[in-house]
């Protein structure tokens, strides 16, 4: 993606290797701006590459995952270009759909899930072969139940037997649809990834989820909603179960939310070192998971105020152990870890057994990490369980995942000497994690 001039907001600024968590010297009081969602931005990304138009997309975040997203529909003959903006966080995009898909094409996913759930499905649409890699990181991620169901709609993937990364899609044009029953217990994006393409399936989908469980349903809707304002209705005849109707997608221009969950750490540091953090543009309705991050901040102890399009969170007289079911919100997990190493007592978080198959096995790595701090925490089948403890400096993992990385920032603000390894994961979906959390704290961005 262009880079628009040096700013420390810059994508390209992004640091790498070995971080020094900064540790705060006073109680807070910061407004931050995040960037777009990442979750809305390849969503839109995928729609807008099968509308019947071109389409531009305000305030889309540019980050590792948004760029992979990017590079793969390009290699699927998608034109995408930048629209300079004066926002310091990068341009518009003008998303052309091509009035074919092309085949013969690498689609590299890196570590994001969503393009290799995502981009799959729309591969079926080209004309020739579409190999499906990813980051030897990412090849463990579950994709088996993607394969099956998109064999059961009529593509033709060649997997070598091991229902997983690397694939290949056989490109036939057209994708026949039709009924298809998946278990989605690993991952919500199986069914996000089904229900964005299949208004291209020459007969649409029905689409049932047959697991016990189903986790992280506010993306679910996000895709639902999200397919609604471009002119799909998407039937919901009972639980587990979707309605898409082949049509055409209409085309639009697209404003993108801030990414509510990217905000998680920043809100949580006031409770962590007192004073109060806002995040400014909070949206009035979203289907972000990170909406529920007032609720559950309150729940902990802070005092969360919504006025004029901003969310402030302010320290309350400590931070509360709970016992969460955060099974429709995993990727608010970590930060929630974070808070309760700090609690007066213990925190059970449950539903979130999905969230060994992101980046990371993610409980095993925070048990694991607070642990090499002196905290305790233990692993649960389907949760983490926080005992808090006195905690010291040290190296904390970030184990190629995001998530991981902002955790070690947010203890290291109690704690001196926490060194978070390679800080660079934040660059997956806010590259412009450092200098933000720096200016939260009153620092030069650049330091």
């Amino acid at each position: 993606m262009t880079d628009h001039g040096y700013s420390p907001l810059s994508p390209s600024a992004a640091p790498r290797g070995p971080w020094d968590a900064p540790v705060a010297d006073g109680v807070l009081d910061a407004a931050i701006t995040v960037p777009g969602s990442k979750s809305l931005t390849n969503r839109e990304l995928v729609l807008a590459a099968i509308a019947d138009g071109p389409g531009m997309l305000h305030a889309p975040l540019h980050s590792d995952d948004s760029a992979r997203m990017v590079d793969a529909l390009r290699a699927l003959g998608v034109t995408i270009e930048d629209v300079p903006t004066d926002s310091p966080y990068g341009p518009d995009l003008l998303v052309t759909p091509p009035s074919a898909f092309t085949g013969d094409a690498t689609v590299d996913c890196g570590q994001a899930g969503t393009v290799m759930r995502f981009v799959a499905p729309v591969a079926g649409l080209a004309r020739g072969d579409v190999l499906v890699t990813a980051h030897e990181s990412a090849l463990h991620r579950p994709m088996g139940t993607m394969i099956s169901a998109l064999r059961d709609v009529g593509v033709d993937i060649d997997d070598g037997g091991h229902w997983a990364l690397p694939f290949s899609v056989r490109g036939h044009g057209h994708i026949r649809g039709g009924e298809v029953d998946i278990d989605a217990s690993q991952s919500s994006q199986f069914v996000s990834g089904l229900l964005l393409a299949a208004p291209r399936f020459d007969v649409g989908l029905r689409l049932r989820h047959v697991g016990s469980r189903l986790p992280s349903v506010p993306h679910i809707d996000m895709t639902v909603e999200a397919l609604g304002h471009r002119g799909i209705h998407v039937e919901r005849p009972a639980p587990g179960e979707w309605i898409v109707p082949a049509g055409p997608v209409r085309a639009k221009d697209v404003a993108i939310e801030p990414d509510l969950s990217n905000a998680a750490p920043f809100l949580a540091a006031a409770m962590v070192v007192g004073g109060s953090v806002t995040v400014t543009g909070w949206p009035l309705h979203s289907t972000q998971p990170g909406a529920l991050l007032g609720d559950i901040l309150t729940e902990m102890g802070a005092r969360v105020v919504r006025r004029g399009g901003n969310l402030t969170v302010s320290a309350g007289e400590g931070i509360s152990g709970v016992e969460l079911d955060l099974s429709a919100a995993g990727e608010l997990a970590p930060t929630i870890f974070g808070l309760a190493a700090f609690a007066d007592g213990p925190t059970t978080l449950h539903g979130i057994g999905h969230i060994r198959g992101h980046e990371t096995d993610r409980i095993a790595a925070l048990v694991g990490n607070l642990r090499s701090l002196g905290g305790e925490a233990h692993e649960l089948p389907d949760g983490i369980r926080i005992v808090p403890r006195p905690l010291r400096g040290g190296e904390w993992k970030a184990h190629h995942d995001h998530r991981l990385a902002t955790t070690g920032a947010l203890i290291g603000l109690r704690v001196p000497g926490v060194r978070v390894d390679e800080i660079g994961t934040t660059a997956k979906t806010l590259p412009q994690f450092a200098a933000l959390w720096r200016i939260m704290l009153g620092m030069d961005a650049t330091g």
